[in-house]
C-alpha cells in the first residue's frame, strides 16, 4: 500500500512538473517604454493609421466609431509586439540614439513625409511591378 501511494504521489508531482509552463524571463519595462517612444517618433505606427482611414470610408457610418476603436487597440498590440522586437533585436544605447534621431529636425522631417514617400514609392513601383511579374511567369512555366 505504501508503494501504491509513493508511485501516486510521484506520478501527480512529476506531472506538476511537466504541466508547469517555462518561466518567462521579466520584462525591462522602462526599456520598452523607450522603445515604444522610438516607435511612435519613428512615425511607423502612422502608416497603419493612414490604411485605417482609407478602410474606414468602407465601415458602414453608424459602425466607424466602434470600429476605429477596436483598430486602435489592434494598434497598441501590434506596437507593444513591436517593441518586444526591438528589445530583442536592439541594445538599450541603440534605442536611445534613434530617439534622439526621431527627435531632430531630420528625424521630424522624415517622420512628416513618410506616408508621401510612401505613397510615392508605391505608384513609382507599379512598372517595376509588371516587369516582376514578366520575370516570373518566364521562369515559373
Amino acid at each position: 500500500m505504501k508503494k501504491l501511494v509513493f508511485t501516486f504521489a510521484f506520478v501527480c508531482v512529476s506531472t506538476l512538473g511537466f504541466s508547469q509552463e517555462a518561466a518567462k524571463p521579466a520584462v525591462d519595462e522602462a526599456f520598452k517604454k523607450e522603445c515604444l517612444a522610438v516607435i511612435e517618433a519613428s512615425g511607423s505606427g502612422n502608416m497603419l493609421n493612414s490604411y485605417r482611414d482609407q478602410i474606414v470610408g468602407q465601415v458602414a457610418e453608424e459602425k466607424r466609431a466602434a470600429f476605429i476603436v477596436e483598430f486602435d487597440a489592434l494598434m497598441k498590440k501590434v506596437n507593444e509586439k513591436t517593441a518586444e522586437v526591438y528589445m530583442q533585436v536592439y541594445t538599450k544605447e541603440d534605442i536611445k540614439a534613434m530617439k534622439a534621431f526621431y527627435n531632430s529636425p531630420v528625424g521630424k522631417k522624415m517622420k512628416e513625409k513618410a506616408g508621401e514617400v510612401t505613397q510615392k514609392s508605391q505608384e513609382s513601383m507599379m512598372d517595376v511591378q509588371t516587369d516582376l511579374q514578366a520575370l516570373m511567369m518566364k521562369y515559373m512555366q
